[in-house]
Formats: structure tokens, sequence, C-alpha cells
């Protein structure tokens, strides 16, 4: 089966304290992505509408498969959020409560945390600016760049700025600005965050190729990495952001994220819909 199979195509909404996707299982029929899909499933008035588009397909290394896409069609090796509503979707489907996850990123665990709460370990932080990566070698705990951001990766490239007050941040001039600094050759993911309390961030996010999200799990990991290298915290953070709360622990196995999800709606693609991709 493909895309063009005239029963339609089933999909799931859900969302990450906001950050909402569209997500196809593949893991019963085939289902060809195209950038043409996703940038069309992607338009909220005549799609369905979605910060990140996500792929499962079948694994025999793990669980499932995970593949991200951006509202402007282009991949991405991770998706924080995506990760953990899909994983609590397969713990909700199997009764399992502990699953690995195979993603561009890498291969991913995550388990039930308990009252609803899911915890995925995103991996190591990369930290060299050719992982990351950026255009040439520097130091990145502190970019030359007005503001000083610190660059980190986590699957994808981050830029995060430590502010005064996020929320005086005009995000959709400000975030753009970065996305596209040319020490980003594949373009980066922008955040603001000012530091509220001990080890209690507040954050908010440009994602590039999608624009400004209500929450963003690899922002978050980016930002408690970038906080803890700077020492403005510890490891173990409370980062809130527009779509709600979510806590960040940087152990010796990786960046662990831990939050809600939700599962919205199910559905189907009609044939005639489609039909005109």
């Amino acid at each position: 089966m493909n895309t063009q199979d005239t029963s339609g195509l089933p999909f799931m909404k859900m969302h990450g304290l906001g950050n909402d996707f569209v997500v196809l299982d593949a893991r019963a029929r085939d289902i060809a992505v195209t950038p043409a899909l996703a940038i069309a499933l992607a338009d909220r008035h005549r799609g369905i509408g979605f910060d990140q588009l996500a792929l499962i397909t079948p694994s025999d290394r793990g669980d499932a498969h995970l593949t991200f896409y951006n509202a402007d069609g282009s991949t991405s090796a991770a998706c924080g959020n995506a990760t953990r509503c899909i994983a609590r979707h397969i713990m909700n489907e199997t009764g399992q409560g502990r699953l690995t996850l195979i993603t561009d990123r890498g291969t991913l665990q995550a388990v039930d945390a308990g009252n609803g709460l899911t915890s995925v370990n995103m991996g190591h932080p990369q930290l060299d600016w050719a992982e990351i990566p950026l255009a040439e070698a520097m130091d990145t705990l502190e970019l030359p760049i007005e503001g000083g951001p610190t660059a980190t990766g986590m699957g994808n490239p981050h830029c995060t700025f430590f502010v005064p007050d996020a929320e005086a941040v005009v995000l959709d001039q400000f975030g753009p600005r970065y996305e596209h600094h040319p020490l980003y050759p594949q373009r980066t993911n922008v955040q603001v965050a000012s530091l509220i309390g001990p080890d209690h961030l507040r954050m908010r996010v440009w994602e590039r190729g999608v624009g400004v999200t209500l929450s963003s799990g690899s922002s978050s990991c980016a930002t408690a990495v970038a906080a803890a290298r700077r020492g403005l915290t510890g490891r173990r953070v409370q980062i809130d952001l527009d779509g709600g709360t979510l806590m960040i622990d940087w152990r010796d196995d990786g960046v662990w994220m831990t939050g809600a999800s939700m599962h919205v709606a199910s559905g189907t693609l009609t044939p005639d819909w489609l039909a005109t991709l």
C-alpha cells in the first residue's frame, strides 16, 4: 500500500505540551512520506496542521523506528516531544513499561515515569563544533555572536541565548535572524532562556523549519546542557515553556527528558485529499 490507497491514510494527532504532531504508523502498511505530503499535512487550513510529522516504521533493532519531518518538508534527526508522545502510545498499546526506539539521532530508551509521564533518554549532547555542526572550529560555550549564545547538538543543532527576560524577546523576529546564521550550515533551533530560580529556567523556542512552537524537547535538553556548562544551574533542571513544564536530567548515560503527552485524535486522510498532492 502507499499514500494513494483508495481506503485513505490513517493518522494520529498528538501533542507534547502544545508542540503538536501528525503521526503516521507504517508498521502494518507501507507509507511513502514525501516533502510534498509533509508540507500539505502541515497546512493548518487545508491539511491537518503540525509542528512536526512523525513516521513510525518497524525495526529489527528496537520496538520501532521513528523519522521526523518539519513543517517545511525538511527532516530532523531528533524530536524529543514527538518521541515521548509515540513512546507513550506504544506503551499503552503493548503494556510495556520500557521501550527501545531507533532514530537518526541514535538508539533512544523510553520508560514509563508514572502518573502519565514518560521519560526519554535523548542521548549524549554533542559539544564539539564539528558534531553540532558549526561552520568552523571554535569554542561552543560562547559563540562569537552578539549575546554570546551557546551551541549544542542533540541530533539537531541548537543556539541558546541566556537573557534577562525570555518573555520580553520578540521571538518571531529574533528566531529567524539566527536560524540562518552563517555559523550554522544546517540552520539551527534558537532558544531564549532566563534563570528564574535555582535549577529553574524559563525558555521559549524558535524551531528551524517550523517557527515559534509552544515547546521543544530537544531544545529543552540543549538549554539544560548549556545552562549547566555555563554554571547557571546544576544538571537537573525544571524548564517552563509556553506550553508547560519539562524536567531535564543530564546524567552520565545521556540527557533524560520527562513530561506529559497527549493523543488528541485519530482519523483518516481521504483519498480525495491525497489525490491533490
